[in-house]
């Protein structure tokens, strides 16, 4: 004790007990040891001893406010009294991974039906609109679901959208349809480089209706398919019409895709248009239709999976981006005196159902099926049979008809092929 009163770094301890024989004696400050270290200079204060600091906690942030809220579900009673209750953990944790999807490693294993509720619970407090982050958590979701996160993608006529999230629409996969229309992309544009990409190779429908693209933009887009077998050889459908830089010599290009059903070359800059139908029935099969096929009306590819509220944000951002430039009234009353027309009063219109053009010029063509009879049935032999049936009139063989009414109009749709072109589809 002594020591400690003699310290040089002492301060007031205030009145210093001894006990002595079971009784409390008060130590005499006024020892010439003990006075001798305090009538030492005290430390300098800051403050004065009766200072005190209150923390002002009254006034809450947004934040504090809403962690104190948010483990509660508040309702009226019918009477109108207010009436919580506490939320769920699993309400809770599923919240919590929520604000911080974008700090997860990995998701892959992770059962889809908790993952499909983590998604729409990031996509509520819209986590995947946020500059960086929400591309993060993005991938994370399509590297371990691909296709249920988005199966079809429609992007016509936004090429806003397209141009300000490149990187979140490059990272969704196995994509069986993409709907690319009226976006003038181009043929050095980095969208189509990337669908030749491996996570785009389960796209079977492809519309790239007035793309400018050329010759070059379809040869850059068949290249995998040609040389190493791979990239979109699973497409089924193809819409280039519109496009009216691609010329006959891209048109080959196209019979590497074994696999096409529809084919749509209309408004393209064909020469003889004659040749190339005979070609491409000739190498894949497609016949030339003398009506406007369903397939190409736009009206099938349509935005689906776990993320389309997730696109409509991206196209609500960006046009709300944008409108203020648009709509500013110095900026359209300079275009008015110079005679030009702003996008927000002339929008650029994609041709999808141009009423002008005749049914007659449009260059739709489909694969037929193959009959469900014993091998191929040529047109003549068809006709010479049926007239034979005619002749004849045989009592079973008029009930048989009459059984087969309904499949008759099925097979004779495909009476039509040769026999090369039989040949050529035993081939593939």
């Amino acid at each position: 004790m002594s020591y400690y009163l003699s310290s040089e770094n002492h301060l007031d301890p205030g009145p210093i007990y001894v006990r002595e024989n079971g009784q409390l004696h008060m130590v005499n400050l006024a020892l010439d040891g003990v006075r001798s270290s305090l009538q030492k200079p005290r430390p300098f204060r800051l403050f004065p001893k009766g200072f005190s600091v209150e923390l002002c906690m009254n006034r809450e942030d947004d934040t504090a406010r809403k962690e104190k809220t948010d483990h509660f579900i508040f309702t009226y009673t019918r009477e109108g009294n207010l009436r919580y209750s506490a939320k769920s953990l699993f309400s809770l944790v599923l919240g919590f991974i929520s604000d911080n999807v974008d700090h997860i490693d990995s998701l892959i294993g992770f059962p889809e039906q908790i993952a499909e509720k983590l998604f729409s619970a990031a996509e509520a407090r819209q986590k995947f609109t946020e500059p960086g982050a929400g591309l993060r958590a993005l991938q994370k979701f399509t590297e371990a679901y691909g296709s249920l996160v988005l199966c079809s993608l429609c992007l016509r006529n936004r090429y806003l959208v397209i141009s300000e999230k490149l990187e979140e629409i490059k990272s969704f996969r196995e994509l069986t349809c993409l709907d690319l229309s009226c976006c003038k992309l181009g043929d050095e544009h980095e969208l189509l480089e990337h669908l030749t990409n491996e996570a785009l190779s389960s796209v079977t429908q492809l519309h790239l209706k007035d793309n400018c693209l050329s010759d070059a933009g379809v040869r850059k887009m068949t290249a995998p398919v040609r040389v190493m077998k791979r990239g979109l050889e699973n497409l089924t459908l193809l819409d280039l019409s519109c496009n009216p830089e691609i010329t006959d010599a891209g048109i080959g290009y196209l019979f590497s895709f074994r696999k096409l059903n529809c084919l749509d070359i209309s408004g393209t800059g064909l020469k003889d248009i004659k040749t190339v139908k005979h070609k491409l029935q000739t190498h894949i099969g497609l016949v030339h239709s003398k009506v406007p096929l369903k397939e190409f009306d736009h009206s099938n590819c349509k935005t689906e999976g776990w993320a389309d509220q997730i696109v409509l944000q991206w196209e609500r951002v960006t046009a709300e981006a944008v409108k203020p430039r648009e709509t500013s009234e110095p900026r359209t009353a300079a275009q008015r005196f110079y005679g030009k027309q702003s996008r927000a009063e002339a929008p650029l219109k994609c041709p999808l159902a141009d009423p002008h053009m005749n049914s007659s010029e449009k260059l739709q063509f489909y694969k037929e099926k193959a009959p469900d009879c014993h091998g191929p049935v040529l047109k003549h032999e068809a006709i010479s049979s049926q007239e034979s049936k005619k002749s004849k009139k045989r009592p079973f063989e008029e009930s048989e008809t009459e059984q087969n009414n309904s499949s008759q109009p099925s097979k004779q749709k495909y009476v039509c092929l040769a026999v090369d072109d039989w040949d050529l589809l035993n081939s593939y």
